[in-house]
């Protein structure tokens, strides 16, 4: 056991399949990262200099923007990297560090998608109650639970396995997943105590995806009921809707194909699976709420005409 404890280099070996075509595949990935930097940092800055967008929902955009290139920025300067390398291969303390990024990236999507649901709650459903209960404070508090739970969360499973020893170097994946990482522990390693924590972890996302359920239970509701109300719920809503829809299949099939995926599948489609919510999520919510919301997309407009001019 004292040999494998000096184990501290992972070999990613989902590289494998790409060997044929890596030039092409990086030159494509260069130009999806500038495009995820280029339209989260161009939504984030449009609603931070612009003082009319400085309301609940569309600093929760601004947030979920944030969290995009966080999680973007995790992933695809060491898959570059990689790529152009001989060898793919990641230091203990990094693979760590990257599971990490991309749990919490996950999980705090997640958390903002459910204050977003909340907000709009309180804006349809609860209109005259809506500026008293979501003041900035509020606001303030909502966005630091989003963040700060996942990582107090992810850095207590990644202590957890940190203690472990391995036996095993090789990671079937693109990238280090907590998970993966937990499996090539040796042998006789207490690995229930990560298993147990992980499922409490798995269950407090399962709580924020019923809320979320239950939220636009009563929003539909309210919309039937209401032409001004559907309205409103077809301007707001329906990115929001989309973005978590898309989410919540992504998540989904990411996790059942970890969990219970046969090894027959082929690699470039456990690939696709695996980068899905890096490439899909941070592409798609800036171009969703910056075309579909209408103060946004107003405001882009005239920022470029401005610059014509």
């Amino acid at each position: 056991m004292d040999n494998v404890s000096t184990v501290r280099i992972f070999n990613l070996l989902a590289f494998n399949e790409t060997a044929n075509y890596r030039a092409a595949l990086f030159s494509a990935t260069l130009v999806c990262y500038f495009a995820i930097v280029f339209l989260n940092v161009t939504v984030i800055m449009i609603i931070v200099l612009d003082e009319s967008l400085h309301e609940p929902m569309y600093i929760l955009v601004c947030v979920c923007c944030i969290n995009g290139l966080y999680g973007s920025t995790g992933f695809y300067p060491k898959f570059l990297i990689d790529l152009l390398s001989s060898s793919q291969v990641i230091s203990y303390s990094e693979c760590l560090c990257q599971a990490f990024v991309m749990y919490s990236f996950v999980c705090s999507d997640t958390s903002i998608l459910a204050v977003m649901a909340y907000d709009r709650y309180l804006a349809i459903c609860q209109p005259l109650e809506y500026h008293s209960v979501m003041t900035k404070k509020k606001l303030s508090k909502l966005v630091c639970f989003s963040w700060l739970t996942p990582f107090c969360i992810f850095s207590i499973n990644i202590m957890l396995t940190d203690r472990l020893i391995f036996c095993g170097t090789d990671i079937q994946r693109l990238f280090c997943v907590n998970w993966l990482i937990v499996k090539v522990a040796c042998p006789g390693m207490d690995t229930l105590v990560n298993s147990a924590f992980a499922y409490t972890t798995l269950s407090i996302y399962i709580f924020h995806w019923i809320f979320i359920v239950w939220t636009y239970i009563y929003l539909v509701k309210s919309c039937v009921q209401s032409k001004k109300d559907k309205a409103k719920f077809m301007q707001t809503c329906v990115p929001h809707l989309i973005s978590l829809v898309t989410f919540f299949v992504i998540v989904i099939s990411d996790l059942m194909h970890m969990r219970f995926a046969s090894n027959d599948v082929p690699q470039s489609f456990q690939n696709f699976v695996a980068i899905a919510v890096l490439f899909i999520p941070p592409v798609m919510n800036p171009l969703l709420y910056g075309f579909k919301l209408s103060k946004i997309r107003n405001r882009i407009l005239v920022t470029l005409h401005n610059k014509r001019c």
